[in-house]
């Protein structure tokens, strides 16, 4: 059996990239500092929006980016409109939550008729976004307001 040495071989060789702790990095040789949390369990978050196909990579000039965007409508408000659109500004927390579990740790049938978790703080320190905008407000100061 010859081999073509003009073939395209994609992927990594067997054996090049696996998840063993022997083929990974220590913390201490990376150039990014973690505080040392293990960089397996810190995840990955994809980017926001990829390149659509034609779409301008790094070559875009300024002026084609500009165009591109969008102004937020809470932007274009005065202040009087504003207040009346989004009356609570204030209502996220100074705190913000970790990872939200049900009593039961995520198993087993949900018998409870209330949406009920409680916070058991980050993992990994790599939050995605969802879990970022997450914040405690205060039932105390909910309460006063009301």
């Amino acid at each position: 059996m010859t081999t073509d040495p003009f073939r395209y071989v994609t992927g990594p060789a067997a054996g090049e990239y696996s998840g063993e702790e022997e083929d990974q990095l220590p913390a201490e040789d990376t150039l990014v500092d973690r505080a040392g949390v293990d960089p397996l369990d810190e995840g990955y978050s994809p980017p926001e929006r990829p390149y659509a196909p034609g779409a301008f990579g790094p070559g875009e000039t300024l002026d084609q980016k500009l165009a591109e965007e969008e102004p937020e409508t809470a932007d274009l408000l005065d202040e009087t409109e504003r207040d009346v659109e989004f009356p609570r500004r204030d209502e996220v927390g100074g705190r913000r939550a970790g990872r939200l579990l049900a009593p039961d740790q995520g198993f087993g049938e949900d018998t409870e008729a209330d949406l009920v978790a409680e916070d058991v703080g980050i993992d990994g320190a790599a939050a995605s976004a969802e879990e970022a905008a997450v914040h405690v407000i205060d039932e105390d100061e909910e309460t006063e307001e009301d």
